[in-house]
């Protein structure tokens, strides 16, 4: 699909997108100039508020009827987001990102090529960026976006468990094809903080705590996503610099219950490990985190609002000149209901107004406000003088390079007949369900208890769905009736103390089983011979359950067919651990924030990981 309304022939007999309807061809619609005398020459047409504009990008709402100023199928936050069209007529908004979307596929793409029409119409029809978080994983936490059409893959843990660069390059080429075939052209992954708090609520969206299989892991996923140019390719905003790991408790700083991000080890440079690495291809984009570096730079400021962190680290010592966006809401309070207000994550400055916050993010060097609709603070500060129209220019020609470089402004509309045959394709869900089987790391196995016999046992169970299990065994009702039982679990967490209902989806806590819960596993543990299957979105402490079970086994994301395949013997469990598992509450308390595989007697130890062996007739 392409606009054809713009589309004109000059003197000379080049085709191209008449974008400000001047019915000639500016420097910046020739496909045939130097991107940098495009920017230039769009930059020159700019007025300063669409300069503004295009530094906020925030979410956007999709509709069920494809219609960018449609309200049809939306339901909660989404139903009272205000639409594309409305950002785009009323704040110049050029960069949105999308959560939740339509089941099928088909219809996301073809509101994205409604949306670009739009934009098309615009005075100078510069196109939309779209950004998504991950789309492609199976996923139990609120920070992997459903994957409605796409395949699902282990999440990022499962990926280090693994360790294959090749099948992480894999992966992402599938992540780089679908999204271009539905119009989403920047991701906000890939997330390589370190894992070196157990505790932390976002462990999940990591590879692992140790910086250089993360390093080795990075390259090949942001060269996959990103293709060999960027016009047949995804733009990756990698994120969390300078890495957010080491948070103390584990408590995120999305919340101001959080206690900073802190270094008892004096092992900050451990954590940039992995963005050097990504910094060696060439990540698109950059996103710092929310955490204040507690006394490791001249203020105790969060990461966005940090000039040190920006622009000494990042932009001198590193030389990066990508574009830098802000994780979501540093500036404006966020109503979440009746007398429930969600702070910004204006750390170190919460006594700045919103005008003086964002003064202070562009002045530490960034380009882009992430998660926030404000770009009349922009205009403010030129207009009250604090602010310079040439240091705009700055960010706004790193954000429309990006645009020219994924190609946007020549054609930015997607082949709405071709998505079938590229979204979700059996080969696609296969590899998606093998990583989900062969990223399974076998902790225990007494008696090579796994694989299970298919057919030749009953079995009881827990938290598996009975009519996947029927496949490989008999379905008994109770723990007496069976040969083994199968239980599985999810890595503990106890929800904060606070009023902001996001805050409460947030897997923070103790990570061990506790009081009666506790004992009903192991009253099962110790009645008939139990594999146990647990989840880990973080590290699990479980001595005692490992202790009482049959087999143990944990997966990073896995369907109860993907358990079963591997538990009965189909596929074998490849897996190592990407991180240790922690012996108890107490070693996590006494390890240091910041320092990966340091507590003490850890249950099992980062990379360890059982076979199967060949059972003898």
């Amino acid at each position: 699909m392409q606009g054809k309304s713009t589309i004109l022939v000059d003197q000379n007999g080049v085709q191209f997108r008449d974008l400000n309807k001047n019915k000639k061809l500016d420097i910046y619609e020739d496909i045939n100039q130097p991107i940098e005398a495009r920017i230039d020459d769009l930059l020159s047409q700019m007025t300063l508020e669409e300069k503004a504009g295009m530094m906020f990008i925030n979410g956007a709402p999709v509709s069920a009827d494809a219609k960018p100023d449609g309200k049809e199928g939306l339901e909660g936050p989404a139903s009272r987001m205000a639409s594309v069209v409305e950002n785009m007529d009323k704040l110049k908004m050029t960069h949105f990102n999308i959560w939740s979307i339509p089941a099928d596929p088909n219809f996301f793409a073809k509101w994205y090529n409604n949306t670009q029409q739009v934009a098309e119409k615009t005075r100078l029809g510069i196109p939309i960026t779209i950004a998504s978080d991950p789309r492609h994983h199976f996923s139990n936490t609120i920070f992997s976006m459903s994957a409605k059409g796409f395949a699902q893959f282990c999440e990022m843990p499962g990926f280090a468990a693994i360790g294959d660069e090749n099948l992480v390059a894999e992966f992402a080429n599938i992540v780089r094809q679908e999204y271009l075939a539905i119009g989403i052209r920047e991701a906000l992954h890939p997330q390589i903080d370190l894992a070196t708090e157990p505790r932390w609520a976002r462990i999940s969206g990591n590879f692992s705590e140790d910086a250089e299989l993360t390093a080795r892991l990075v390259k090949p996923y942001i060269r996959g996503l990103q293709g060999e140019k960027l016009s047949n390719g995804i733009a990756c905003m990698t994120k969390h610099f300078p890495g957010g790991g080491p948070q103390k408790e584990g408590l995120d700083p999305h919340f101001s219950f959080q206690k900073g991000q802190i270094y008892p080890g004096d092992n900050f440079d451990y954590h940039l490990i992995p963005f050097e690495a990504a910094f060696e291809v060439n990540t698109a984009a950059i996103m710092p985190y929310y955490g204040v570096p507690t006394d490791q730079t001249d203020e105790n400021v969060a990461m966005a609002y940090n000039k040190t962190i920006i622009t000494t680290l990042l932009r001198e010592k590193y030389k990066y000149d990508g574009v830098v966006c802000t994780d979501w809401g540093l500036i404006t309070d966020l109503p979440m209901g009746p007398d429930v207000v969600w702070k910004a994550r204006a750390w170190g400055v919460e006594d700045l107004n919103a005008a003086d916050r964002a003064l202070k993010i562009i002045e530490a060097g960034c380009d882009q406000f992430g998660g926030e609709n404000r770009p009349e603070l922009v205009v403010q500060l030129v207009k009250e003088g604090k602010l310079t129209e040439e240091r705009i220019d700055v960010s706004i020609k790193r954000l429309l390079k990006q645009k020219f470089e994924l190609g946007l402004f020549d054609n930015p509309f997607v082949d709405e007949t071709k998505v079938n045959e590229i979204v979700g394709t059996e080969a696609s869900v296969a590899l998606g369900e093998k990583t989900q089987k062969i990223s399974m790391t076998l902790l225990k196995n007494d008696k090579s208890t796994l694989p299970l016999s298919q057919k030749k046992f009953k079995v009881y169970l827990e938290n598996i769905d009975s009519a996947a299990v029927a496949n490989y065994a008999e379905v008994v009702a109770t723990p007496e009736a069976a040969d083994f039982a199968i239980i599985r679990l999810n890595t503990p967490w106890y929800p904060a103390e606070t009023n902001v209902p996001m805050a409460k989806g947030f897997h923070h806590g103790d990570l061990d089983f506790k009081g009666d819960e506790k004992q009903r596993i192991l009253d099962l543990l110790n009645k008939v011979p139990t594999i146990v299957d647990i989840y880990l979105d973080r590290p699990a402490v479980i001595p005692e359950i490992t202790n009482a079970a049959a087999a143990l086994i944990a997966n990073y994301g896995a369907s109860d067919k993907s358990v079963c395949e591997v538990l009965f013997g189909n596929t074998a469990p490849q897996g190592k651990l990407p991180f240790e598992l922690p012996s108890s509450m107490d070693t996590v308390k006494n390890q240091k924030t910041d320092v990966p595989y340091d507590s003490e007697n850890p249950l099992f130890e980062f990379g360890f990981g059982l076979e199967y062996h060949k059972k003898e007739n």
